[in-house]
């Protein structure tokens, strides 16, 4: 059974940086499409980002294009998001997402659904 496990979410000032990780355990990372959901309080969930099995296909959403870039790390097992010039409405719980397929720029298009397998999330709070 895959396991995610999320880190680097806190609290951060408007304009500010986070990086989030997602660990992944019990199989490899190669295996898999990687993806970014994140769910602000009274809303749906969202599609953030999203990184190809083989790595050189990156999908963003409109909100954080430009903003935001997700990378990966076989070796590691490990997938990131760099988030830059953070928006007060960037918070949220973000969420990392496995796929037993090469691409997820579809998933992430649907709010996640149809992923495989889901981490618990971390925080992100942007706020002065």
């Amino acid at each position: 059974q895959l396991q995610l496990v999320e880190s680097g979410g806190g609290l951060v000032q408007p304009g500010g940086s986070l990086r989030l990780s997602c660990v992944i355990s019990g199989s490899s990372l190669d295996l898999y499409a990687m993806a970014w959901f994140r769910q602000a309080p009274g809303k749906e969930r969202e599609g953030v980002s999203c990184i190809s099995r083989p790595g050189g296909t990156k999908t963003y959403s409109d909100s954080v294009k430009g903003r935001f870039t997700i990378s990966r790390d076989n070796a590691k097992n490990t997938v990131y998001l760099q988030m830059n010039s953070l928006k007060p409405e960037d918070t949220a719980v973000y969420y990392c997402a496995a796929v037993t397929a090469d691409y997820c720029s579809g998933y992430v298009h649907m709010g996640g659904r149809g992923m495989d397998y889901w981490g618990k999330g971390t925080p992100v709070t942007v706020s002065s």
